[in-house]
């Protein structure tokens, strides 16, 4: 037997998009506006969800999802704006900045400045981590809807209870999470309306941010995510 023609699924997948853009839609709508087969329309449909490209709404039909949005605010512009505060933030801090968007059960690097010497943390632009463990995981999370934290938080290296000291304080910190020796520190970054545009984060050896962050290196991240939100387009 052949194997799929990933051209045709992805024909089918962006089907369903446009099935669900002016109106929510149920299995049966989905057939009727794809005139996909039930089975494929759901298949589909539940891989575009694990991808947030689509979503559930309270009654169970399937409605655009919170990722196309944050697809088109992580465009080409919102990393050339937002290289030039992390490559502030670094100065500031001494420690390599990076901004993360959030796809799907992975976080995205689009932007970078490094420490130019010295020991460091190295993210490279367009590198995939977990949401499961880090800071800049925390951040991005921390103002998720419940039913989207719940699938990620059992395999996670934190709990609820750290989201919501996120959602408290307005940063998280982790220590080797995800790399040994390594700590970070992120903040989230949200538009005029709360939505989570993307995290700012520095990260780097232990030794030199610590177990317990100092006011500066945590007013340093702050006043970076909140230049960043008030130059984002609107």
């Amino acid at each position: 037997m052949g194997q799929p023609n990933p051209v045709a699924v992805l024909d089918k997948a962006i089907a369903i998009l446009h099935a669900v853009a002016d109106e929510p839609a149920t299995l049966a709508e989905l057939v009727e506006r794809t005139g996909l087969p039930r089975a494929t329309a759901h298949r589909l449909a539940v891989a575009l969800e694990g991808h947030r490209l689509v979503r559930r709404t309270a009654a169970g039909a399937w409605a655009p999802g919170p990722a196309l949005a944050e697809l088109n605010r992580a465009a080409p512009d919102l990393a050339g704006l937002v290289g030039r505060h992390l490559a502030v933030l670094r100065d500031t801090s001494g420690e390599s900045a990076q901004f993360y968007v959030r796809d799907g059960a992975t976080r995205v690097c689009i932007a970078v400045a490094e420490r130019a010497s010295g020991l460091r943390d190295t993210v490279p632009v367009g590198a995939r981590l977990p949401m499961t463990a880090g800071s800049a995981a925390h951040a991005l999370l921390a103002f998720t809807p419940a039913d989207e934290v719940n699938r990620l938080l059992p395999n996670a290296s934190f709990t609820a209870r750290t989201l919501l000291d996120v959602r408290r304080r307005g940063w998280a910190h982790s220590v080797a999470e995800r790399e040994p020796g390594v700590a970070s520190l992120s903040a989230p970054v949200r538009d005029a309306s709360g939505a989570v545009l993307g995290a700012v984060s520095v990260s780097g050896p232990l030794e030199r941010l610590g177990r317990r962050p100092s006011s500066e290196v945590i007013g340093a991240v702050l006043d970076a995510a909140a230049a960043i939100a008030r130059a984002a387009p609107r």
